[in-house]
């Protein structure tokens, strides 16, 4: 089970289909990206606890102090083109040395705006936004 979640980790943050993304907040490295569940191979899913789809989508957060990962509390809501508000849930996935936070999200074809919250040991709260398109697995 152990590489399945560490292949999980590794497809989000440095997988050529979503591209690294990095906020740095002082000394914190906040690694995000956001994808389509239809993109993972169904056993990865399974060991991770993502439920594949064509309009699931996924956003994966991990928090990182001097390269090594650190818990935090991470909130965030999408908004579609409607203009709809949604909270997200995250789960957190500890794997090792790893964690993660991981949320899932129904999507339609459209761009997705995206305001994360992340802090960390008692740290400030960090917020930053971004926009992402998705697209219905065919």
């Amino acid at each position: 089970m152990r590489r399945p979640a560490l292949f999980l980790l590794a497809l989000c943050l440095l997988s050529a289909t979503a591209a690294e993304r990095l906020q740095t907040f002082g000394d914190l490295d906040v690694h995000y990206s956001a994808f389509n569940s239809g993109f993972l191979q169904p056993e990865i899913a399974s060991a991770a606890g993502i439920v594949r789809g064509k309009t699931e989508g996924v956003l994966n957060v991990a928090v990182l102090k001097a390269g090594k990962a650190q818990p935090a509390t991470v909130k965030a809501q999408l908004r579609n083109t409607l203009g709809q508000l949604r909270t997200l849930s995250f789960r957190e996935v500890r794997e090792g040395e790893a964690i993660y936070y991981l949320a899932q999200f129904p999507f339609d074809r459209e761009t997705l705006h995206f305001k994360v919250d992340v802090q960390s040991g008692g740290g400030p709260l960090n917020s930053f936004e971004f926009d992402q398109e998705f697209f219905p697995d065919e």
